[in-house]
């Protein structure tokens, strides 16, 4: 691979030449016409011949295998990782998100690093053969991700670096309110009908939050915008429309009075009415009933959480990041996520060797040395510094790549040798043999 990678290396450097082109000259621009940052690069490489090498079809196909290859996380999420500028990578996240929620993405490298990274987002489709379907980019250069979820689902973060790129890096992932909120003091405690909730007896339901406060307590805008009605009518009494950046129609209902007009530009956090209890609630307390509409109405409540969205700091060796560990606690698991209640993957047996690929939290990425990737708790691991004991072989051996009859040779070890046991895993020992190789034995 590096022979290879020195071939092409003068080809890359010239792709960001191809990139000012394309900005500058008026028929690259129509032929990028919708192209997305990472899908203009990969022209680039078609452009160049570098797709027919192995580095460079790799690059291709592991942006592929990535979104099968998801790593399921819970927003926030950060960790600390490390791509190898010699290896075609990519890496995909995948994470549940609430319509109405903004979610967050940023990438980090060191400063001396700068570099093309593409950052892609995905949502899941609900089908029989359910499948990724793109829906945002962030600016390759700008390496930050924002946006608005406009459906609940499962959504996926894919980072890929341009090749022969890469170094230690972070990414971060959260999800938090995408409004402020509507009344001045008040918070979700001050919530007393939700969304969903019978009406009339259960003939209909309620399509918005009321929040309770004192009448006359300033209502804000949620979010920049331009009013667009100030009407009254029956039910909602004294009732703002505010269409904000993102099209969507806020609706707040019952004020005692209404402070802006038809066309007016808001800012966030601008006083635009006051509470009472007019139209429908003349009979309960002062409270406002704020609603979204888009297509119809949805729950605002995903736009309003405040939720934490500072991820944990990560607590473990940034050293052993890219490196070789085993399990030195008595029951360790592989785990789903990097969340103690996640579903185990499977137990991993004292001197298990792991390879590391990222750090988060108080807990370290891992490759099993079967290939399921998981999260393993950072206090059950250990770096392999040496053997755990040595192993006198009776008779000749194969020293092979994987713990499998499948894996590859790759060197013999004569009967009689004396080899430092590294690590274990099912019925295969992890050694080095006398060559200094390391590799796997059977013990059969």
């Amino acid at each position: 691979m590096k022979t290879n990678a020195s071939r092409i290396l003068p080809w890359l450097f010239g792709l960001p030449l191809l990139f000012g082109l394309a900005a500058c000259e008026d028929v690259v621009r129509e032929f990028f016409g919708g192209y997305t940052p990472r899908e203009k690069y990969e022209h680039a490489l078609h452009q160049a011949g570098i797709d027919q090498t192995a580095l460079g079809s790799d690059w291709i196909a592991a942006a592929a295998a990535s979104l099968d290859e998801a790593i399921p996380v819970t927003a926030p999420y950060s960790e600390n990782s490390y791509l190898d500028p010699r290896e075609a990578t990519a890496t995909t996240y995948q994470v549940s998100l609430r319509r109405g929620q903004r979610l967050d993405v940023t990438f980090e490298s060191a400063p001396d690093t700068a570099y093309h990274v593409f950052i892609e987002l995905f949502v899941i489709r609900n089908t029989p053969n359910e499948f990724a379907r793109y829906i945002a980019s962030a600016d390759s250069l700008e390496r930050k991700l924002t946006y608005l979820v406009r459906r609940d689902g499962d959504y996926l973060v894919r980072v890929q670096p341009e090749l022969l790129r890469g170094g230690r890096y972070s990414i971060s992932i959260s999800a938090g309110p995408s409004l402020g909120f509507p009344v001045f003091g008040a918070n979700t405690s001050d919530i007393g009908s939700w969304y969903g909730d019978p009406r009339d007896g259960g003939r209909r339901e309620h399509t918005g939050l009321d929040i309770f406060a004192r009448r006359g307590t300033p209502v804000l805008a949620a979010a920049d915008g331009v009013i667009r009605s100030t009407r009254g009518n029956r039910l909602g009494g004294n009732v703002i429309w505010l269409r904000d950046d993102f099209g969507r129609m806020l609706y707040y209902a019952h004020l005692d009075t209404q402070l802006v007009v038809r066309g007016q530009q808001v800012q966030a956090g601008d006083t635009i009415g006051l509470v009472g209890n007019s139209g429908n609630a003349r009979t309960t307390p002062p409270h406002l009933h704020f609603a979204i509409y888009s297509r119809g109405p949805f729950d605002p409540w995903p736009a309003l959480q405040q939720t934490r969205t500072t991820p944990d700091p990560f607590t473990g060796d940034p050293l052993l990041i890219d490196q070789l560990v085993r399990v030195t606690g008595a029951e360790a698991r592989l785990h789903a996520n990097a969340l103690v209640e996640s579903d185990a993957l499977m137990e991993l047996p004292l001197h298990t060797p792991l390879q590391v690929e990222a750090g988060t939290g108080a807990w370290y990425r891992v490759r099993a040395p079967d290939g399921t990737v998981g999260f393993v708790a950072a206090s059950m691991i250990e770096a392999v510094n040496g053997p755990i004991r040595s192993e006198v072989l009776a008779s000749g051996a194969v020293l092979l790549t994987d713990p499998a009859s499948t894996g590859v040779a790759m060197d013999l070890i004569d009967a009689g040798a004396e080899v430092p046991v590294l690590g274990a895993f099912g019925e295969f020992l992890f050694v080095r043999g006398p060559s200094g190789r390391v590799g796997w034995l059977s013990l059969d």
